[in-house]
């Protein structure tokens, strides 16, 4: 069940993402009229988050294939920054699809939404790990 639920979740990472992503995209081009919000919910986002939860499956795989995942003795720091990134750009995306008025906030000359989805997206990575590995980390420990 761990494992669903792991799957699970990186795939509505990886589909919030892309949504995200691309309704931006399209957001600050000529296509603007393709973002029509209703209720403040862009259609074009809904419409790419569901097909993207379609193909986050294969996006995941040919991930783990690009990167050689299952040839690799020691898996666990690849799918840290795997697991961080897909929490960091899910939370950039929805900022700057939803919540643009944060945007301009800067701390230091940095975008104050970066440096908080990091620190986000690096405590989400820790607590995935004592949810998601605990076992793995454990027998290692043990051996």
């Amino acid at each position: 069940m761990k494992i669903f639920f792991s799957t699970w979740l990186q795939n509505l990472g990886i589909a919030c993402s892309i949504a995200s992503l691309f309704t931006l995209f399209f957001r600050i081009t000529d296509f603007a009229w393709v973002t029509k919000s209703v209720y403040y919910i862009p259609v074009f986002f809904v419409i790419l988050f569901l097909l993207g939860l379609v193909i986050a499956e294969d996006v995941r795989k040919v991930f783990k294939r690009m990167f050689w995942y299952e040839k690799r003795k020691e898996k666990r720091p690849i799918w840290q920054v795997g697991i961080g990134f897909i929490f960091f750009l899910s939370q950039i995306g929805v900022i700057m699809v939803f919540s643009t008025g944060l945007t301009h906030l800067k701390l230091g000359g940095m975008p104050l939404f970066f440096v908080i989805a990091f620190m986000n997206a690096f405590i989400m990575t820790v607590i995935y790990e004592e949810i998601f590995h605990r076992k793995e980390r454990v027998n290692n420990v043990s051996q």
